[in-house]
C-alpha cells in the first residue's frame, strides 16, 4: 500500500468528510493527511529515514493515527506497543526493536525520567504532556511542513513490527511489509461484498493491535469514517452506534457478552448496522445469535486469522448460518490442516492449521530460530488446532501452543511463569488457560513455594503488576506441594488442566 498516494487520494476526494470522529470532534481527511505529513517532516528532522524504527506508546487516538501514517510516509517501520505494557516491557521492546524515536503519552507509573535513563539513545516525543528533555508532539505538528515528502520504499520493506509475548518469555516481533499493509482491507472488502465510502465504523480495539489497526487501514483505503473510542465501554459503544448510525464493526466475543449484560441493551436502535464481525477468543454461538436478534438486517460474520497472517484470513460467507465455523479462506491464501508430520489431512480430521500466501509474515524480527521453526517449506504453522468440513468451512477446536486468549489479548504461559519465578518465595510455577464465560479463557497459576517461605495471593498479584500488563496476570492461584511431572522431568500441564 502506498500511503502517500492513498492519503492524497482521500484528501482530494473527501476533503471535508470526517476520517475520524474522536470524542465527538471530527478530523477530516484533509486534516488527517496534513497532520501525517507534518509529523513525517518532524520525524525526518530527527533523523528518521527509510528503515528507521519508531515506537508508539499511546492509547487509541488521532495522534496514534498520525504517528502510524507519518512513519509509513517516510518508508520507516512502526513499532506499536500496547498502552497497558509496564515500564519493563516498554523498555525491552524499544531496545529489542532498536527504535530511534518513541512517541508516547506519559503515565503516572512510567516516569519519563526513568525511561530516558534506561533507553538513552532514543528521542522521546510526548503527547498531551510536556516533559523536560522531551519533544512535544503538538509543538512539532504546529512547526512542521505539511508537504508530502519524497520517499521510496519497496514492497518487501518492513512497515510494522508487532510485538506479542514470546513463548520463551521474551517478546517476539512479527514483521509486516509494505505490500502486506494492503492485505486486511483487500480481505475485508472481499469477505463483506464491498466496503463502501459511506460506511461508518466504530473502533473500540487498541490501535496497537492488528484488529484495531485494520480500522485505520480501511479508512485510508476506502474513505470510510471511523468513530474512535479510546477504550471499550459497553454502554458508550452502543450509544455511539445509535448516535452516529454506525454501519459496521469488528470486535472480540467478550465484547458481545458485555453488551448482553447491560440492562439498557434492548433499548438501543441498532438498525443502521449492515455487517458485524466477531473474532478472537472462543465464542458462544448462542450469545451471538441473541445479539443478532437486535440487528436482524445486519450480517453477522465469524472469522479467524492472526497477526502473522494479516487477518482476516478465514471468514464466514455472508448469509451463512454456520456461526460455529470461522468460515472459508480468502482466495489468495491456502489454508490446510497438517498432522504432526506436516502431512495434509482430509476434511473432518483434526490437526494444526497452516497457511501459505503473500499475506503471511516473513518471520520474526531478530529471531531466525523461531522463524525457521514456524515457517516450514513455505507453510506458516499457527499452533491452532482445527478441521474442515465437507463444504470447506474451517472450525477451530483448540491450540497446541502454550497460548491463552484472554478476551482477544494473547498471553503466553511461559512469559507469566518466568516472571513468577523471579519472586524470591517461588520455587516452581506453572500457568494454564481455563475456560471463562466472559473472556473465553483466563490464566490460572499453580505454585510451589520454597521451604520455610510464605506468600499471599494479594502480595503475588502486587508483584506481578510491576512486571506484566494486567491481562497477563492469572485470575486464579493455587498453592500446591508439588507439580506433576512427566518422565523427562517436564511439568505435565494436561494434568493441571483437568
Amino acid at each position: 500500500m502506498n500511503i502517500i498516494e492513498a492519503l492524497e487520494k482521500q484528501a482530494s476526494s473527501y476533503s471535508d468528510k470526517p476520517a475520524i470522529i474522536f470524542r465527538d470532534q471530527p478530523i477530516t481527511f484533509k486534516q488527517l493527511r496534513d497532520n501525517a505529513f507534518r509529523l513525517a517532516d518532524a520525524l525526518k528532522r530527527l533523523g528518521v529515514t527509510k528503515g528507521s524504527k519508531v515506537a508508539i506508546y499511546l492509547p487509541s487516538s488521532p495522534e496514534y493515527a498520525y504517528s502510524y501514517l507519518a512513519v509509513w510516509v517516510l518508508g520507516a517501520t512502526a513499532v506499536p506497543l500496547d498502552f497497558m505494557l509496564t515500564e519493563d516491557e516498554l523498555v525491552e521492546c524499544s531496545k529489542h526493536s532498536e527504535s530511534k524515536v518513541l512517541i508516547m503519552r506519559p503515565k503516572a507509573n512510567i516516569p519519563v525520567d526513568s525511561l530516558k535513563s534506561r533507553i538513552q539513545s532514543i528521542n522521546i516525543i510526548t503527547c498531551q504532556h510536556e516533559a523536560p528533555g522531551c519533544l512535544s508532539l503538538e509543538k512539532l505538528l504546529a512547526a512542521a511542513d505539511g508537504k508530502a515528502p519524497v520517499t521510496t520504499c519497496n514492497e518487501k520493506d518492513y512497515a510494522i513490527i508487532f510485538y506479542t509475548s514470546g513463548t520463551t518469555g521474551r517478546p517476539k516481533g512479527v514483521l509486516i511489509n509494505y505490500k502486506q499493509l494492503g492485505a486486511p482491507p483487500q480481505s475485508m472488502d472481499f469477505f463483506v461484498g464491498g466496503i463502501k465510502d459511506t460506511d461508518i465504523t466504530l473502533c473500540a480495539l487498541p490501535f496497537s493491535h492488528l484488529g484495531g489497526l485494520i480500522y485505520l487501514q480501511n479508512c485510508v483505503a476506502f474513505g470510510l469514517t471511523i468513530v474512535l473510542m479510546e477504550r471499550f465501554i459497553p454502554l458508550e459503544f452502543l450509544k455511539n452506534v445509535q448516535q452516529h448510525k454506525v454501519t459496521c464493526f469488528w470486535i472480540v466475543p467478550s465484547m458481545y457478552y458485555a453488551f448482553l449484560q447491560l440492562k439498557e441493551f434492548e433499548t438501543f436502535d441498532l438498525s443502521s448496522l449492515r455487517w458485524i464481525v466477531t473474532f478472537g477468543a472462543s465464542s458462544s454461538p448462542d450469545a451471538l445469535r441473541r445479539f443478532h436478534q437486535y440487528c436482524p438486517h445486519a450480517h453477522i460474520l465469524n472469522g479467524w486469522g492472526m497477526t502473522e497472517t494479516n487477518a482476516p484470513t478465514v471468514v464466514l460467507p455472508m448469509g451463512s448460518q454456520k456461526i460455529e465455523s470461522v468460515g472459508r479462506p480468502i482466495p489468495w491464501a491456502e489454508v490446510k490442516i497438517f498432522d504432526e508430520f506436516d502431512k495434509d489431512l482430509a476434511s473432518g480430521e483434526i490437526g494444526e492449521v497452516v497457511a501459505k500466501s503473500w499475506v503471511v509474515t516473513d518471520g520474526y524480527y531478530k529471531d531466525p530460530k523461531l522463524t525457521q521453526e514456524t515457517l516450514r517449506n513455505g507453510w506458516f504453522h499457527t499452533g491452532d488446532l482445527g478441521k474442515f468440513d465437507a463444504e470447506g468451512h474451517l472450525y477451530i477446536v483448540g491450540r497446541i501452543k502454550e497460548m491463552i486468549k484472554v478476551g482477544g489479548e494473547i498471553v503466553f504461559e511461559p512469559e507469566v511463569e518466568s516472571v513468577m519465578h523471579k519472586h524470591p518465595a517461588v520455587a516452581e510455577a506453572a500457568v494454564v488457560g481455563i475456560a471463562d464465560k466472559l473472556r473465553g479463557e483466563v490464566p490460572k497459576a499453580f505454585l510451589v513455594l520454597k521451604e520455610g517461605t510464605q506468600l499471599s495471593e494479594e502480595d503475588l498479584r502486587y508483584f506481578l503488576r510491576q512486571h506484566l500488563a494486567h491481562f497477563k496476570i492469572p485470575h486464579y492461584f493455587e498453592f500446591v506441594p508439588s507439580l506433576p511431572k512427566n518422565r523427562t522431568g517436564k511439568v505435565d500441564k494436561e494434568k493441571l488442566r483437568v
